[in-house]
């Protein structure tokens, strides 16, 4: 399945495009091993810190581009479909198309890869009158 923003941003909520970008991956598995130094050379590349602007400024800087989900810390941008060494040694779409990308933070990106959803933010619970109030 390629999953795209596209289709992303057509779920409303939060826990709808979790689900649609889970991947469940294991602890500990190598996806680039020897290689990682492809992926810093990549992600300090001037080609890739201008999309990384564009994707945070597309998605509002908020987690999963969720308006109600901003992102207070770091923000990652996540690849909706795993790459691998050779699609950055060939510069494939999958690395650098922004229907293929979005905004996460570390704790969203952590639960994405490897399906913990305790991970995933929490908005504030809303309070009304008297609900905290025991023999109501």
């Amino acid at each position: 399945m390629i999953r795209t923003f596209s289709k992303l941003s057509r779920l409303r909520t939060f826990e709808e495009r979790y689900q649609y970008l889970r991947l469940a991956g294991i602890v500990g598995e190598s996806t680039f091993g020897f290689d990682r130094y492809l992926n810093q050379i990549l992600y300090t590349s001037k080609p890739w810190k201008q999309l990384r602007d564009i994707i945070i400024i597309r998605d509002l800087g908020c987690d999963l581009g969720v308006k109600e989900y901003e992102i207070h810390g770091r923000i990652f941008i996540h690849h909706m479909n795993p790459i691998t060494v050779e699609d950055v040694e060939r510069g494939s779409d999958k690395v650098f198309n922004p229907n293929f990308l979005v905004c996460t933070s570390f704790d969203t990106h952590l639960a994405i890869h490897f399906g913990s959803e305790s991970l995933l933010p929490q908005l504030p619970i809303e309070r009304r009158p008297n609900d905290t109030c025991p023999w109501r």
